[in-house]
């Protein structure tokens, strides 16, 4: 296998590994044990987290989760199945995708929304090769405030498919409107734009919309999903895609994972669409059945013909959030989202009467806002966390920019937001 690729051996082809990130030792493995002290290991193991006060987002959301969302997920037939190829013996799951589908359809407006995929980055990228491919063009214009690490994604996704990301620069945290319309071209196959932007700031999306469309390209939306209840919709201001990261419907922040990744689309663009589909019909008895349909992916068809290499759908936590969203329905979710932004704008003002603390923008923004602080960010989140408080995420480090980054959910309390507000103020400029 080594010969066929071209390298001589092993350490040839990890030679891109820097020597010192290599390990080289013995692993220094423990005795073998039983089950029983296994577990009770691994419980003293779990008793080293510390629980506390969540002001970390940037991605991933610390919503409450009803209890019955798990006792759901956890029926066997949910939670071991495999997947739902054979019709005849998954329709429950078939049905529970079904269901996802049109929840989506009804938050983000489009018409079309696939099974779910693995994450918001992975649909985020997802998007990108569809607009390219549906286009024929090679060059994406994505918008510097979008998340960094779905900017990691996509640049992975690009670079083995010769594409060209165009990056356009952002103006008081959100997108230089002039500066991007300038860039739209026939050449650009899609603009991506993400709102809330990663700041938490909203973008003026229909004038970008306009124009994209006038030069025949996409305009891919990145959204967030609980701001769907209370604000505009992406077909509203003329998305060609939606895109979104679902784990703030009935799922845990699970240390990073398994997440879900929203697709949705125009129904014109349907054969473009990675992932599958499930669509309902009627058996030979006239009863009301569901069915895998539209697979364009290289298990079922050439794959020169196929749009994408994703091989299932995140159903577990698709599953998760249709739970979720049939618990809360409309004025659930409208309330969550209504109690997000008024915390959020709350803890905002409060910390930007701190002397030496401010807003870093002043646009409006949904759950999250970046502050300038008198201390490097660093300091803040270091001694906050020794009292049970994560104050949030230090834009230096991930190079967005300096300040940090804050967010709000509906699990916040009034004694929370004010606890960290007054452990914000030994910070304070004297």
């Amino acid at each position: 296998m080594l010969r066929e690729i071209g390298v001589n051996s092993f350490e040839d082809l990890i030679d891109y590994i820097p020597a010192e990130a290599r390990f080289r030792e013995q692993l220094k493995l423990p005795d073998a044990l039983s089950e029983y002290e296994a577990v009770r290991e691994m419980n003293r193991m779990a008793q080293k987290n510390r629980p506390g006060v969540l002001f970390i987002g940037g991605g991933a959301y610390d919503h409450y989760v009803p209890a019955a969302v798990r006792h759901i997920l956890w029926r066997s037939e949910f939670y071991t199945a495999y997947t739902p190829y054979q019709a005849e013996v998954s329709q429950g799951t078939l049905q529970a995708i079904y269901e996802y589908q049109s929840m989506i359809c009804r938050l983000t407006g489009m018409e079309v929304a696939n099974a779910s995929m693995y994450d918001g980055g992975s649909a985020l990228a997802e998007a990108v090769l569809m607009a390219v491919h549906h286009t024929r063009r090679r060059k994406v214009l994505v918008a510097e405030n979008i998340n960094p690490a779905y900017r990691e994604i996509i640049s992975t996704y690009a670079g083995d498919q010769d594409i060209d990301l165009v990056k356009i620069p952002v103006n008081n945290g959100v997108i230089d409107a002039d500066a991007a319309l300038d860039l739209i071209d026939e050449e650009k196959a899609a603009l991506i734009l993400q709102t809330p932007n990663y700041y938490g700031l909203l973008e003026d999306a229909e004038s970008l919309a306009d124009k994209i469309h006038s030069a025949g390209g996409l305009l891919i939306s990145f959204v967030d999903p609980i701001s769907l209840a209370i604000l505009e919709s992406p077909a509203e201001y003329g998305a060609d895609i939606a895109v979104s990261e679902g784990q703030a419907f009935g799922n845990n922040l699970n240390y990073g994972g398994p997440y879900l990744g929203v697709f949705a689309t125009k129904k014109a663009l349907i054969r473009k669409m990675p992932g599958r589909i499930v669509g309902a019909t009627t058996d030979t008895r006239g009863r009301r059945a569901y069915v895998t349909v539209l697979q364009t992916r290289e298990q079922h068809i050439r794959r020169a013909k196929a749009t994408s290499n994703i091989c299932t759908n995140s159903q577990l936590c698709a599953l998760a959030a249709t739970v979720y969203l049939s618990l809360l329905g409309k004025k659930g979710l409208v309330r969550v989202a209504r109690a997000c932004l008024a915390k959020s704008h709350y803890l905002a003002e409060q910390i930007a009467a701190i002397p030496g603390f401010q807003l870093k923008y002043p646009g409006p923004f949904f759950r999250e806002f970046a502050v300038e602080t008198p201390v490097p960010p660093a300091e803040i989140i270091k001694k906050l966390a020794e009292k049970g408080i994560y104050a949030g995420i230090d834009l230096h480090k991930l190079k967005m920019g300096r300040g940090l980054l804050i967010a709000v959910t509906e699990k916040r309390t009034r004694q929370e937001l004010d606890e960290f507000i007054g452990l914000l103020t030994q910070f304070k400029l004297n």
